[in-house]
């Protein structure tokens, strides 16, 4: 009290002081947390190098991506959205508005009239470190790509703790839906269909693993997340738990166990080392589907046909299962030859050991010649009009950079049934 009285001031006035001083203080360090916890996006849809959680790993994928070299790539830059304006544009997320939901939250269809187009709007759960988490990675993956068989990304709202992503929309939605989820009145897609899927899809996979700055791991490739825009063109979506594959000499990225059970590779779940050929299995699994009509997991099955690829392995071993295998909604339109070669790409994808399956390039090589050999129920191909593309080449220590695999394996091969004695019967 004597260090007051000498100050001259009265103890009300330097109460007040006091006051007033801690006051301000509390309103700066509540402004410096508030910055320091607000995952913060710039208006080209760069990511900062903030911390947006807790999770190390997630803030070391903030920090070591750099998106900026890509963000003038013609004004195709995501742009910033006030939650006003898609709470606008979706009617105040009304329910009929509503596409579906997922994990991490739901899918809305708006029309911004800021931008005069139909949107898909993802409202991600705010009340969970996870939504913020896939905020971030679908921003990092997306924010600076830009390829024909990715959904393109066209805006965000970082808005308090509000956490929304823009897609532009695909009309025809899901595969799964013209896979599995086909009303009565829907014509099953045909064989040239769905190897025009398989193919683009395998080209979005090889842009994420290749041609990327940073090369991603896609991590949760499934038919739910490969959505149709008009004439069945596909485009990978969905990017929430995707992560930056390994550099230098890394061979893997060792991170906790996520995806979606019947797509996760096997290594991966068993280990947590997420490397490029995780992808690949996943892709396998997708294109059984495309090649069989069933589900990677059917709850419906017997228990022997519930997991699709523990059904489908023992089938690769002889070519008189193959017709087996084929949807029963083709109703028997489909090339054999290009069964038979669909079915070896899709089993050397599924191998158990990752070193076995084959590179994206090599995936992407064969698919589009599949793609490519149009087929016509009225006029078949004779089996033996054409030779197929090479065998897929393996290089087992791919992931090391070696090359360990033989050079006969990539010769051009005079049957589907050599392909897969050479790549899946090992």
């Amino acid at each position: 009290m004597g260090c007051f009285r000498c100050s001259g001031k009265s103890n009300k006035k330097l109460d007040e002081e006091i006051d007033n001083k801690n006051k301000n203080l509390n309103k700066q360090a509540d402004k410096k947390q508030l910055i320091a916890d607000t995952p913060r996006v710039d208006s080209n849809a760069n990511l900062k190098k903030e911390e947006v959680s807790n999770d190390g790993q997630l803030s070391m994928d903030v920090k070591n991506l750099n998106l900026k070299d890509d963000s003038n790539n013609s004004g195709k830059s995501a742009k910033p959205f006030t939650f006003d304006e898609l709470a606008a544009a979706t009617g105040n997320f009304r329910s009929d508005c509503c596409l579906g939901e997922g994990g991490f939250g739901k899918v809305y269809k708006g029309c911004l009239e800021k931008i005069e187009q139909v949107v898909a709007i993802k409202q991600l759960d705010h009340r969970g470190v996870q939504g913020v988490r896939e905020f971030s990675a679908e921003v990092m993956t997306l924010g600076s790509a830009d390829h024909p068989n990715l959904v393109k990304l066209i805006g965000y709202c970082a808005e308090g703790d509000q956490r929304l992503l823009v897609y532009e929309y695909m009309p025809l939605g899901s595969l799964d839906k013209h896979l599995h989820d086909l009303r009565p009145d829907t014509r099953p897609l045909d064989w040239n269909t769905r190897m025009k899927i398989a193919a683009g899809a395998s080209r979005g996979l090889q842009y994420l693993h290749e041609q990327l700055k940073q090369p991603v791991i896609y991590r949760d490739l499934k038919c739910s997340n490969i959505l149709l825009e008009e004439g069945y063109h596909p485009k990978l979506s969905d990017f929430g738990l995707a992560k930056m594959g390994p550099s230098g000499d890394k061979t893997h990225v060792s991170t906790r166990v996520m995806g979606t059970y019947g797509y996760c590779a096997p290594d991966y779940a068993m280990t947590g080392q997420l490397t490029f050929k995780s992808d690949i299995y996943s892709f396998g699994v997708v294109l059984l589907e495309l090649i069989t009509g069933r589900k990677a997991i059917d709850q419906t099955k017997d228990r022997k046909e519930l997991n699709l690829v523990a059904w489908a392995r023992p089938m690769f071993k002889d070519r008189k299962n193959f017709s087996q295998m084929v949807d029963p909604s083709l109703q028997g339109q489909y090339p054999v030859r290009g069964l038979y070669q669909a079915l070896a790409i899709a089993a050397m994808c599924v191998q158990e050991q990752p070193n076995m399956r084959p590179a994206i390039t090599d995936v992407v090589m064969a698919l589009n010649y599949l793609a490519s050999q149009k087929y016509d129920p009225q006029n078949p191909p004779s089996r033996s009009s054409r030779k197929s593309p090479s065998c897929l080449g393996v290089n087992k220590d791919d992931d090391h950079g070696k090359n360990a695999r033989s050079a006969s394996n990539r010769e051009e091969v005079k049957s589907s049934g050599q392909c897969l004695s050479n790549g899946v019967n090992t």
